[in-house]
């Protein structure tokens, strides 16, 4: 625990990728390797569910430090971080002794002492949490909080944590990253899979990293000729890979998340694949030859149970963009203008749960604009453009793959609660809340925390704090006095909402220091914008 506890300030110490992949790569050699297991786990952004409640450990932190609620309270606010402010109270209380060590691997940590509370009562639980704070330093105190409430994030990227990992084990990236996969566990022999210069993969079940787009910022003609761009719809629904190996067939979320049970409406349609076949696509809801909105497949997304009703209103198609696996064989290294003509043959008639993505035409860049303009009556986010002779590549790389997404809805809303946001942000009042007008008052209806400067967050946090009318544990209600233009890529009718509606990926665009409160837009301004959205489906 305390070499894991030293890569993590390490880690947090630098923003210099080398010195970040250094670190990793200098653990890796070291460590044994149910630790390195667990740490690889942690590393490419893997989190245990919670097992303590925030509340618990507050209650706790306060009990066995004496500290009054209302100061408890204060130290949060000003902090923002429950897991940093136990660990500090409990290592202040001490003050004067020397700093300890639990002597725990992180393996032993987590499999005998956290991950067996799980099924255990509160007053255990409690015993169990308030020894370990006894036997450790700050650092592994703080370590162990947020593992308990499963809010332990590291601050580095998978890419770097597989950088690192291929370095240490002197293989290719793209190897390490296609066997971190699916289901992969984090054991000693998951460890040693992960890092063995030859090893058989048995699991038949496990999908291809995926190859991510980027966003195009620059005018479509600067990529150069047109004919060699594969052009097509930019699909909203769930990116995933249809895995059809060993007579069985999977179905895997971007997230690597498991969703073949979520969807039993693909179930005929994946087995009607031959044996040794991977696709790429989009899950949507799918009817009449078009997708539904992205809020319909919602209504089914992390439902114990998928009645005959809900699977008639939100019928599912798989949309497949790319074959990576045909016959057993890896095709992610051909050209997409020969995997295309492939996939092509493979999918034709086969299902109408099955469908494959069409090519958009448009002979010049100018026809394939006009084009995009058409993608919000469509039900599309706008195009991707493709490079027809790229191989199909893992993670975010630059130059072959882009997404031209159409322009997001906006509206100009008030300033009217914020708390603190996390990791290096922890200390700053970064995730806010934005309300519109509603009959002379001002009603919530989005919330975001991205789009600012460094430079326009302090100043903001720091208003913040001098202008807050109330609190509610982390979170102030602040005077309604500054205007945001928030953009967001989709809106719809929402039961759980008082606004009515629900807003789909909001963010800040820019702090709108010319308007007043008064300026802001009306909820009716924003239920405007769901009639051309309901047309499309209508």
């Amino acid at each position: 625990m305390q070499r894991f506890a030293r890569l993590y300030e390490a880690l947090d110490a630098t923003t210099s990728t080398n010195q970040k992949v250094a670190a990793m790569q200098a653990y890796f050699a070291e460590a044994p390797p149910a630790d390195a297991a667990w740490a690889v786990f942690f590393l490419t952004g893997a989190r245990l569910k919670r097992l303590i409640a925030p509340r618990l450990l507050a209650v706790w932190g306060m009990e066995a430090t004496g500290t009054p609620d209302w100061m408890f309270g204060e130290s949060w606010s000003a902090a923002g971080d429950l897991a940093e402010i136990v660990a500090l109270l409990v290592d202040t209380q001490r003050a004067g002794a020397p700093a300890t060590s639990s002597g725990l691997s992180l393996s032993e940590l987590i499999e005998t002492r956290l991950l067996p509370l799980r099924e255990a009562d509160e007053e255990r639980k409690r015993e169990a949490v308030l020894s370990l704070w006894r036997s450790m330093s700050l650092r592994e105190i703080f370590l162990v909080n947020k593992l308990l409430t499963g809010e332990l994030r590291v601050g580095v990227s998978r890419t770097l944590a597989v950088r690192a990992l291929a370095q240490h084990a002197a293989l290719d990236p793209g190897v390490v990253a296609h066997r971190l996969m699916g289901s992969w566990q984090p054991t000693p022999q998951g460890f040693a899979q992960l890092v063995a210069g030859d090893v058989h993969d048995a699991d038949l079940s496990r999908p291809y990293p995926f190859f991510l787009a980027s966003p195009l910022e620059q005018p479509p003609a600067a990529l150069g000729d047109r004919a060699a761009w594969q052009a097509e719809w930019k699909w909203d629904g769930i990116r995933a890979q249809l895995v059809r190996r060993g007579g069985s067939a999977w179905l895997w979320s971007r997230g690597e998340e498991l969703i073949t049970d979520r969807f039993p409406d693909l179930r005929a349609a994946s087995e009607s694949l031959p044996d040794g076949t991977v696709l790429d696509g989009e899950v949507l809801a799918y009817a009449g030859g078009a997708p539904l909105p992205f809020s319909v497949l919602q209504r089914r997304i992390g439902r114990q149970k998928l009645t005959a009703g809900i699977l008639a209103d939100a019928p599912a198609a798989f949309i497949s963009y790319d074959v990576l696996e045909m016959d057993g064989r890896d095709l992610r290294a051909s050209p997409l203008v020969e995997r295309r003509a492939l996939l092509s043959q493979l999918v034709a008639g086969r299902s109408d749960r099955l469908v494959l993505s069409e090519e958009v035409a448009g002979e010049s860049w100018e026809a394939l604009a006009s084009l995009r303009s058409e993608a919000r009556q469509r039900g599309v986010e706008g195009l991707m453009l493709k490079r027809r002779d790229s191989p199909y590549r893992s993670g975010r790389p630059r130059g072959d793959w882009w997404k031209w997404k159409i322009d997001p809805y906006s509206i100009d809303a008030v300033l009217v609660y914020a708390q603190p946001g996390n990791g290096r942000r922890a200390n700053v009042l970064t995730d806010m809340t934005f309300a519109v007008w509603d009959g002379g008052e001002l009603l919530p209806v989005a919330k975001a925390y991205s789009g600012l400067t460094d430079e326009e967050l302090d100043r903001l946090d720091r208003w913040i704090r001098q202008h807050t009318l109330a609190r509610f544990g982390p979170v102030r209600q602040v005077e309604p006095l500054h205007v945001f233009e928030l953009h967001f890529e989709g809106i719809a009718e929402s039961t759980r909402h008082k606004s009515g509606v629900a807003v789909r990926f909001p963010r800040i665009a820019r702090w709108r220091t010319d308007k007043k409160p008064r300026d802001a837009d009306t909820l009716q301004s924003l239920r405007a914008l769901l009639r051309p959205a309901q047309a499309v489906h209508g």
